[in-house]
Parts: structure tokens; sequence; C-alpha cells
């Protein structure tokens, strides 16, 4: 059997493709990896997504939108993809268990942060610990935060955590910035921002939330205890791309390169979200490009007089 249309991922991209999809009977079949659900999985409540009054944690919206998109027909497979055929058509999808065949598919596997990779982090995901000041920022009001880094998005975000928290620190393990120099006067010339140059987070400290932190100076090795209840860690993200290499055309840090929005060189495949999406990485704007790759899909099954 042929599918009309094999979705890869289950973050808001994914499952909003899903949900049109479906609704349009496409049928779709969703691999949605054994890790589903993306970023969102790893926030507690989401404040900016429409339609919430009073937020709703990560995981509870992953799960609304799944099973909308389950009570149209969507299936779901929660297993990765392990390879992928672009020269063959129809295309072919495989898994570990499985293979499928299909006109036309939509990848949607987002981005994932960069993490530390300390122990005590993996801790307070969630709790102290985010990669998203735009999304959990407002949760600190009149609290001190430190955010990790030193190029564009780091320093962006501090700026934009001064709106709610006392005080931010920096934390760069070099002794300068990489960020554009507008960025740089804002952040010299803010109150509520320090900087701690050459250094690394050795430890995040706390009980049920974040509570301080260990730093230790690259150069001299000496140690230091911050008093703080919030960590964002900006040091950048990487694509889930890495089973598409010499396969669709990437940019030299592995996100998917389109055009007219959700489209690929290669017709019938499409994208949507965080995988081509390096500036908003949001839910939103992940869920808008997801019913954008849908209904591109659907435009191009019409004209091959498959729907």
């Amino acid at each position: 059997m042929v599918e009309k249309v094999i979705i890869i991922g289950s973050g808001p991209a994914g499952l909003t493709a899903a949900l049109y999809t479906a609704r349009d009977d496409m049928k779709p079949v969703i691999v949605g990896g054994v890790a589903a659900g993306g970023q969102l999985m790893l926030t507690t409540t989401v404040e900016n997504f429409p339609g919430f009054t009073d937020g709703i944690y990560g995981s509870d919206l992953i799960d609304s939108i799944r099973k909308q998109a389950e009570k149209f027909g969507a299936r779901f497979i929660g297993e990765d993809v392990s390879d992928i055929d672009f020269n063959s058509y129809p295309f072919k999808v495989k898994t570990d268990t499985e293979e499928f065949e299909t006109h036309s598919i939509i990848i949607a596997t987002g981005a994932s942060a960069k993490w530390l990779g300390i122990e005590s982090e993996k801790k307070f995901i969630g709790r102290g610990v985010s990669s998203c000041a735009t999304c959990d920022g407002p949760f600190f009001k009149n609290k001190k935060v430190a955010v990790v880094g030193g190029g564009d998005t780091a320093l962006e975000d501090a700026i934009f955590l001064t709106k709610f928290a006392t005080n931010v620190t920096i934390i760069h393990r070099r002794n300068e910035f990489r960020a554009n120099k507008t960025s740089q006067d804002k952040i010299l010339s803010n109150q509520k921002i320090n900087i701690i140059w050459d250094s690394t987070i050795t430890e995040i400290l706390g009980d049920k939330t974040v509570s301080g932190i260990k730093i230790k100076n690259i150069k001299t090795n000496e140690e230091e205890q911050l008093n703080v209840d919030g960590v964002f860690v900006a040091i950048g993200h990487l694509p889930n791309t890495n089973f598409l290499k010499n396969k669709l055309e990437l940019d030299e840090q592995g996100y998917i390169i389109t055009k007219d929005e959700v489209k690929t060189k290669i017709d019938g495949v499409f994208v949507a979200g965080d995988v081509s999406d390096k500036i908003y990485q949001q839910a939103i704007t992940a869920a808008g490009k997801g019913a954008e790759a849908a209904l591109q899909t659907r435009f191009y099954l019409q004209r091959k007089n498959l729907l």
C-alpha cells in the first residue's frame, strides 16, 4: 500500500500537519520518533500559545493536538526514521521494523537545544533550567537568573529577561562576546546585567527547583557560588537532520534549506517547524508552518490526481 503522506516528527509542526492532512482525508502516517513531542515536552506551563487563558503544560498541549489528529484518522508510529529514499517514487521511508512507500513527505523533526552536559542540569530542566527565554522568562519576575553563552541568542535572551528578572548574570567561557555590536552595547550599558567572563557552570544547585550555581574560572580554576532562581542555556540548537545528510539541501548548521516557505528542491517533499527555522523557534510558528506544509501537500496530491 502506498501512503498519501508520511509526516516525520511529532512536535507542534508535525502534529498540526497531521491534523490538517487527517481532516483532508489523506490518512497520514506520523513517524513520531521514540522521544516524541519535541521541545514542548521539556517545558512546564506554556502561556503564549493562543487559546489557553491560564496556560497549558507543554506535554498536555502535545497530547491534546495528537488526540485531535487521531480523531480524524491520523496513525502514529513510535519509532525513528532509519533511512529515507528520495530517488525512487513513491518515496521510501524506513524505520527499524517497517518500510513505507508514500507519495509525499512532510519533515518536521525539529531542532534540539544544546545543553551544558552536566549531570545536575538534567534534574532541573523545566524546573528552573530552560533553553527558551521567550517561553519561560515571564515565570522569573522579580527573580535572579543566569544566561549561559556569548552569541547573539544569549545576549538577546539576557536583554529580554531584564523585563522580568531583577538581575541577569551572563556567564561566558571566553573573554569577549561573539554577538553583534548593537547587542553588546545594550548589554554593557544595562545596569541589571552582570557578566562573568572566562567561566563555566560546573553544577546547578537546588532541591525541587534551582537555587544557585557553581561557577569555575577556566583560566584560574577559582570557583564561586552564585544564588540564582533560573538558568537559561543559550549556546545554540542542533537541527535533527542527521538522517538527511546528502539527501536534502542543508545549510552549514544542518538546517533544511527551503523555498517558498515549506517546499524543498524535491517535488512532494515539504518541511515544517524548527528543522528549517533558526530564527523564531516557537510552538506557534512551528504549528503555522505545519499547516502550510499540509496545505501544500494537498495542492501537490491534487495536482497528481491522488486526492
